[in-house]
């Protein structure tokens, strides 16, 4: 089985008050950590999802395995940013991954498409922390056309509530559920990763 990632990369990260995926931890932006992981994967194609300010980011992407595709209607929301990478890819499924996802384990990636493949039914695949799922979400590709064809007002998520019955979970950890919207979350994350990378032998 393909995979692809589409990274949503596009946001304006208002709560943050400046780009969050340009803010540094352990040296380097927040990103590129995500990147990094993404060219470890066995994913066969990553597109990042570009809008607002695409030259801040643009040079990141271009230095990884990884293709930058621009969203002009960013401003609609993350839908709108999954739909401009989901009509580029090839693979069989794709993932949706936030360009925010510092500490996402390549692992997680293989387990959430191992589950996919060893069950034909098995159409989206999430993984899930203490309860609470999460990010990134795997959508196999019979799923492309009714995303892609979401009208003004609908969500990924009403996809995903469409298909519960061929939606399966694995267990991720709580970097899955862990959003960075605001500067108090940058810095509980900041110390989290630099902590857990200190403590790497």
């Amino acid at each position: 089985m393909k995979l692809a990632a589409v990274v949503l990369a596009a946001g304006k990260s208002e709560r943050m008050g400046r780009n969050k995926l340009l803010l540094e931890v352990a040296g380097r932006p927040l990103l590129e950590w995500l990147l990094d992981t993404l060219d470890a994967s066995s994913l066969d194609e990553v597109f990042v999802v570009l809008g607002h300010r695409p030259q801040d980011l643009r040079p990141i992407v271009e230095a990884h395995r990884a293709e930058a595709v621009f969203n002009p209607d960013y401003e609609e929301g993350m839908t709108s940013s999954f739909k401009a990478g989901l009509g580029r890819v090839s693979a069989d499924a794709a993932f949706l991954i936030l360009g925010d996802q510092l500490g996402l384990d390549a692992g997680l990636l293989d387990r959430m498409a191992a589950a996919m493949e060893a069950d034909p039914e098995a159409l989206i695949v999430s993984p899930v922390h203490q309860g609470r799922r999460g990010h990134p979400v795997l959508f196999r590709r019979p799923l492309f056309p009714e995303i892609l064809g979401l009208g003004p007002g609908e969500t990924v998520r009403d996809v995903v509530l469409r298909h519960e019955a061929g939606h399966r979970l694995v267990e991720g950890d709580a970097w899955c559920v862990f959003d960075i919207d605001t500067p108090e979350d940058y810095e509980r994350a900041r110390r989290l990763f630099e902590a857990s990378r200190g403590a790497a032998p």
